[in-house]
């Protein structure tokens, strides 16, 4: 069976200048290889579509190398197992780990940052969740907020309000008892940060006079900026720290395109970090394996309860996932983005 199975994958042809062009990556279909003893094939459901996807196709130093040319786009996915000569991974089984940009990936773990890890059985939500909410997204949420000490009555501004992560952080804050101020693009996302997501307030970054909007939300300071955005948004709010204040810095989207290039710019309200003796904390989610299933646990409670909600961006086959992609940087998703892929089936 397996042998008669085609994967359709998108390789990484070039480095993108600025936004992802379409030659930059080459959908393919090529034959599913014969598996050998210790592999499994992994049939994905959903890719997780994040804006370091960016990152990893420039040659840009970051946390993980640069995704190699020639390769298949990294990315991380659920899948279901669909053949198996491997004893941890049983067919049938769902999983987490790095799928790649493509319909069917060989599981040998020799190749991979980490390895696959089957999720629990029965799912306590929805299949999706696990490269949202209860997966990697969910736990930078998490880690950040616990990062940045977070406390009753402060004040603490998320950028990117309404993505995947800046919308379950706020919400995490809430919990906490923080004051928590959104900053997104576009009135409909201002509205559904506070009235469906429980923020205090939430500034619309595409207004002519969203400067003055963010000073009158913040009457009495930031005690907390969890930081997704950067640029210009980030410039302002640091302009706004009380003394003592913490910097998480999750992402710096705004800069993402032009990264290692002349056209990249630098912060210009740094010097607002020593004036007001603010501490600035940079974290990738990668680095706290220990805490993943504390963070899973927390979150999963909070859903359970009521006290938290996610939002959602799927976009259906994978011959659009550049689109996906594009997503992310223009605004246009609510919540995660996510690209579906195929549906679990009874084997």
């Amino acid at each position: 069976m397996v042998n008669a199975l085609i994967n359709k994958a998108y390789y990484l042809r070039a480095r993108p200048q600025g936004s992802p062009a379409q030659a930059d990556l080459q959908l393919v279909e090529e034959p599913v290889p014969s598996l050998q003893a210790g592999q499994a094939l992994v049939r994905t459901c959903y890719l997780s579509v994040d804006p370091t996807t960016r990152v990893w196709m420039s040659d840009y130093p970051g946390y993980l190398p640069p995704a190699p040319l020639g390769a298949v786009m990294r990315a991380l996915g659920v899948g279901q197992v669909v053949a198996s000569q491997r004893p941890d991974l049983q067919a049938g089984a769902l999983v987490f780990g790095w799928t790649g940009w493509q319909e069917f990936c060989v599981a040998d773990d020799t190749a991979l940052i980490s390895p696959f890890v089957p999720l629990p059985e029965p799912l306590p939500a929805p299949l999706s969740a696990f490269v949202g909410v209860l997966g990697h997204t969910g736990i930078t949420a998490f880690l950040g907020i616990d990062l940045a000490r977070v406390l009753a009555g402060q004040t603490l501004v998320i950028s990117g309000a309404a993505g995947a992560v800046g919308s379950i952080a706020g919400q995490l804050a809430k919990v906490r008892g923080a004051r928590v101020v959104g900053i997104a693009s576009g009135r409909a996302k201002c509205h559904h940060v506070v009235k469906d997501l429980g923020f205090d307030a939430c500034v619309d970054r595409s207004a002519a006079d969203w400067r003055e909007r963010l000073a009158e939300a913040l009457p009495d300071g930031v005690d907390v900026d969890f930081e997704n955005v950067g640029g210009e948004v980030m410039d302002e709010v640091l302009m706004h720290l009380n003394l003592g204040a913490r910097v998480v810095l999750c992402g710096m989207i705004s800069g993402y395109d032009s990264l290692g290039t002349d056209a990249a710019t630098g912060q210009k309200a740094i010097p607002q970090l020593l004036m007001r003796r603010a501490s600035l904390h940079g974290f990738i989610v990668l680095d706290h394996g220990d805490r993943f299933q504390e963070a899973i646990e927390h979150l999963a409670n909070l859903l359970d309860s009521g006290q938290l909600r996610y939002d959602e961006t799927i976009v259906d086959g994978l011959e659009k996932a550049p689109d996906a992609l594009n997503l992310i940087f223009t605004g246009a998703n609510t919540g995660k983005v996510l690209v579906k892929v195929s549906e679990p089936q009874e084997l």
